[in-house]
């Protein structure tokens, strides 16, 4: 199943909500992680955990290197799922 941008972006801002306490008027897709969420490199590792079991997709941390925001994490796990979508069109054919 594919995610929109804005499903990803929701399950993001659900979880940190959730599981990290954070107010929801902080999670904006512009909202830096580290310096604007608090989250810190264990917190991110538990993050990607958490969108691995929505989107069904095993994401390399080489995939998150260059993430600075919400925005910059929505984009990269929609990158991933769309690659992945990609290849097993390009396999089915």
């Amino acid at each position: 199943m594919s995610h929109t941008k804005e499903d990803i972006f929701n399950r993001i801002r659900d979880v940190l909500e959730d599981q990290f306490e954070i107010e929801a008027a902080k999670i904006t897709r512009d909202a830096l992680l580290y310096d604007d969420l608090d989250i810190d490199s264990i917190d991110a590792v538990d993050l990607m955990i958490e969108l691995k079991s929505f989107t069904g997709k095993k994401m390399a941390l080489e995939d998150f290197q260059e993430v600075k925001t919400i925005g910059d994490v929505v984009d990269a796990i929609h990158r991933v799922a769309q690659e992945e979508a990609s290849t097993h069109k390009a396999a089915a054919n």
